[in-house]
């Protein structure tokens, strides 16, 4: 049981670094799955990124002589799982697309808060250069969110516009005489 703040940092720590490495397995799947050029490839850009966050997780475990390893992220493993329900739905390109911005979305949302914890008690422990290492991943947590946002105001527009084309190759079943049953097998 932690009973001290430093043990309670350690735990957040690993439950991150359990998180950043479920990422770096679930990103490549997101980016097969896009469909819009520049979703996939800030993905893949992102997948970089993951990769640089456990690295600098590892440092940070390296300069407090610990291991990062022992624990698993419950809420990152729920969130993977959830983005995992949307790429087996039979969505269009672009409904497709807003799903992945909405799961990948919630990912950031959930890891900007790990970090705003960790940046706090890093700061109260005194322990400025793991602060510092830790608010550039912040930073990068919160700009692929901007960019997440942006390419979803593009995308949201064509998943509506999706919607509408397909209402108008799908006319409503006419009733009565012209109206056609049909076989189940």
């Amino acid at each position: 049981m932690s009973n001290s703040l430093k043990e309670l940092y350690v735990e957040e720590l690993k439950d991150l670094f359990s998180a950043e490495n479920q990422l770096t397995k679930a990103l490549p799947k997101m980016a097969k799955a896009a469909s819009s050029d520049e979703l996939r490839q800030g993905f893949e850009e992102h997948l970089q990124q993951t990769q640089g966050h456990v690295e600098r997780l590892q440092q940070i475990f390296e300069m407090l002589g610990e291991k990062g390893s022992g624990k698993k992220c419950l809420g990152m493993e729920g969130l993977v799982k959830e983005g995992a329900e949307i790429m087996g739905e039979d969505f269009e390109d672009a409904m497709m697309d807003a799903a992945l911005i909405s799961a990948a979305q919630r990912v950031e949302h959930y890891e900007i808060a790990g970090y705003g914890t960790v940046i706090a008690y890093a700061e109260l422990l005194g322990e400025e250069e793991q602060a510092s290492l830790l608010k550039e991943t912040l930073e990068e947590e919160k700009k692929t969110d901007e960019k997440l946002t942006e390419l979803a105001q593009e995308i949201n527009a064509q998943a509506q516009q999706g919607d509408s084309d397909s209402e108008q190759e799908n006319p409503p079943m006419k009733k009565g005489k012209d109206r056609k049953v049909a076989k189940v097998a």
